[in-house]
Protein backbone atom coordinates (compact mmCIF):
# COMPACT_ATOMS: atom_id res chain seq x y z
CA UNK A 1 0.00 0.00 0.00
CA UNK A 2 1.34 3.12 -1.04
CA UNK A 3 1.37 6.17 2.16
CA UNK A 4 0.04 9.54 0.97
CA UNK A 5 -0.86 12.26 4.00
CA UNK A 6 -0.61 9.33 6.71
CA UNK A 7 -3.00 7.73 5.27
CA UNK A 8 -2.66 4.05 3.20
CA UNK A 9 -4.32 4.36 -0.14
CA UNK A 10 -5.64 1.22 -1.46
CA UNK A 11 -3.31 -0.53 -3.77
CA UNK A 12 -6.15 -1.67 -6.47
CA UNK A 13 -8.00 1.52 -7.37
CA UNK A 14 -6.82 3.91 -9.86
CA UNK A 15 -5.02 6.82 -8.38
CA UNK A 16 -7.87 9.52 -8.76
CA UNK A 17 -10.07 7.04 -6.86
CA UNK A 18 -7.28 5.96 -4.39
CA UNK A 19 -7.08 9.36 -3.45
CA UNK A 20 -10.38 10.58 -2.33
CA UNK A 21 -9.65 7.88 0.62
CA UNK A 22 -7.93 10.85 2.18
CA UNK A 23 -9.90 12.69 4.17
CA UNK A 24 -10.22 16.54 2.34
CA UNK A 25 -9.66 15.43 -0.86
CA UNK A 26 -12.71 14.94 -3.48
CA UNK A 27 -12.37 13.90 -7.22
CA UNK A 28 -11.69 17.57 -8.39
CA UNK A 29 -8.72 18.43 -6.28
CA UNK A 30 -7.87 14.80 -6.65
CA UNK A 31 -7.54 15.21 -10.88
CA UNK A 32 -6.00 19.05 -10.11
CA UNK A 33 -3.15 17.17 -7.48
CA UNK A 34 -2.53 14.38 -10.43
CA UNK A 35 -2.42 17.02 -13.38
CA UNK A 36 -0.21 19.67 -11.61
CA UNK A 37 2.26 15.95 -10.22
CA UNK A 38 2.32 14.86 -14.23
CA UNK A 39 0.43 11.54 -13.53
CA UNK A 40 -1.95 9.80 -15.48
CA UNK A 41 -5.07 9.59 -13.52
CA UNK A 42 -5.94 5.91 -15.18
CA UNK A 43 -3.33 4.48 -13.93
CA UNK A 44 -3.39 1.79 -10.61
CA UNK A 45 -1.50 2.34 -7.51
CA UNK A 46 0.41 -0.56 -7.41
CA UNK A 47 2.16 0.53 -10.63
CA UNK A 48 3.02 3.72 -9.57
CA UNK A 49 6.87 4.83 -9.34
CA UNK A 50 8.45 6.02 -6.21
CA UNK A 51 9.18 9.08 -8.72
CA UNK A 52 5.46 9.48 -9.08
CA UNK A 53 4.40 8.86 -5.56
CA UNK A 54 6.84 11.70 -4.37
CA UNK A 55 5.65 14.19 -6.78
CA UNK A 56 2.25 13.42 -5.57
CA UNK A 57 3.11 13.86 -1.51
CA UNK A 58 4.59 17.23 -3.01
CA UNK A 59 1.92 18.08 -4.55
CA UNK A 60 -0.55 16.69 -1.54
CA UNK A 61 1.98 19.41 0.90
CA UNK A 62 -0.10 22.37 -0.27
CA UNK A 63 -3.61 20.90 0.74
CA UNK A 64 -4.76 21.22 4.11
CA UNK A 65 -6.18 17.43 5.03
CA UNK A 66 -6.46 14.58 7.78
CA UNK A 67 -5.58 15.34 10.96
CA UNK A 68 -5.38 19.44 10.51
CA UNK A 69 -8.51 19.76 8.26
CA UNK A 70 -10.07 17.40 11.45
CA UNK A 71 -9.18 19.51 14.17
CA UNK A 72 -9.56 23.29 11.80
CA UNK A 73 -13.17 21.91 11.49
CA UNK A 74 -13.83 20.83 15.16
CA UNK A 75 -12.38 24.45 16.36
CA UNK A 76 -15.09 26.15 13.77
CA UNK A 77 -17.63 24.01 15.16
CA UNK A 78 -16.77 24.63 18.67
CA UNK A 79 -15.74 28.30 18.42
CA UNK A 80 -19.66 28.91 16.80
CA UNK A 81 -21.06 27.20 19.90
CA UNK A 82 -18.91 29.10 22.64
CA UNK A 83 -20.57 32.37 20.72
CA UNK A 84 -23.93 31.30 21.09
CA UNK A 85 -24.90 31.87 17.53
CA UNK A 86 -27.77 29.80 15.64
CA UNK A 87 -25.73 27.45 13.97
CA UNK A 88 -23.75 26.60 17.21
CA UNK A 89 -27.06 26.56 18.79
CA UNK A 90 -27.87 23.83 16.39
CA UNK A 91 -25.01 22.18 16.98
CA UNK A 92 -24.88 21.71 20.87
CA UNK A 93 -29.05 20.43 20.54
CA UNK A 94 -27.78 18.19 17.74
CA UNK A 95 -29.96 19.20 15.15
CA UNK A 96 -29.60 20.54 11.24
CA UNK A 97 -27.73 23.19 10.88
CA UNK A 98 -28.76 24.40 7.60
CA UNK A 99 -32.03 25.45 7.81
CA UNK A 100 -33.19 21.73 6.81
CA UNK A 101 -37.04 21.45 8.23
CA UNK A 102 -37.11 18.98 11.17
CA UNK A 103 -40.90 18.23 11.18
CA UNK A 104 -40.46 15.15 9.05
CA UNK A 105 -36.96 14.46 8.56
CA UNK A 106 -34.01 14.92 9.85
CA UNK A 107 -33.55 11.30 11.63
CA UNK A 108 -29.94 11.38 10.88
CA UNK A 109 -28.85 14.54 13.17
CA UNK A 110 -31.77 13.51 15.82
CA UNK A 111 -31.18 10.17 15.80
CA UNK A 112 -34.12 7.55 16.63
CA UNK A 113 -37.35 8.43 17.40
CA UNK A 114 -38.74 8.93 21.15
CA UNK A 115 -42.47 8.74 21.52
CA UNK A 116 -44.49 10.78 23.88
CA UNK A 117 -44.24 8.58 26.39
CA UNK A 118 -41.10 6.77 25.62
CA UNK A 119 -42.85 3.31 25.84
CA UNK A 120 -42.96 1.87 22.69
CA UNK A 121 -40.20 -0.44 21.77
Amino acid sequence: MARISGVDIPRDKRVVIALTYIYGIGKTTAKKVLEEAGVNESTRVRDLTEEELGQIRQKMDSYTVEGDLRREVSLNIKRLIEIGSYRGVRHRRGLPVRGQKTKNNSRTRKGPRKTMANKKK
